[in-house]
């Protein structure tokens, strides 16, 4: 379903490609990195964002609803138990009611990506 390669190329920077596209990861400078791109969190987020903001779309489509532009904004935190949360908001510049927008909250709490972090999938690791 989905592929990619990451290789690392100096200190923390990470070089992934994804089919043709090439994106950059890297720690930031208080983490000894050097803030070339996103961190790994970042990108974590970044993925449930695009698959939330995705996910509306289609559906609003297949709905006839007109949400102009959707922002998905995201935060990851740990608490001081250590506990990790995924704070999600939504916004969409599109006249909705509030019937429509509680909707899409149900739509963004099923989405793909969404029900992979929360299942916690398990990740088999070897060595070629």
């Amino acid at each position: 379903m989905a592929r990619v390669q990451v290789h690392s190329v100096e200190k923390y920077v990470q070089q992934i490609d994804v089919r043709q596209h090439r994106l950059a990861a890297d720690e930031g400078e208080k983490l000894g990195g050097s803030d070339s791109g996103p961190n790994p969190y970042e990108l974590l987020l970044s993925g449930l964002g695009a698959c939330t903001s995705i996910t509306l779309r289609m559906y609003a489509e297949r709905k006839g609803w007109d949400l102009g532009e959707i922002q998905v904004g995201l935060h990851f935190y740990r608490d001081d138990a250590g506990k990790e949360y995924i704070d999600r908001t939504l916004t969409c510049s599109g006249e909705l009611s509030e019937e429509q927008r509680q909707r899409l909250l149900e739509i963004a709490a099923k989405t793909p990506v969404t029900n992979t972090v929360r299942q916690g999938t398990p990740i088999a690791t070897d060595w070629k």
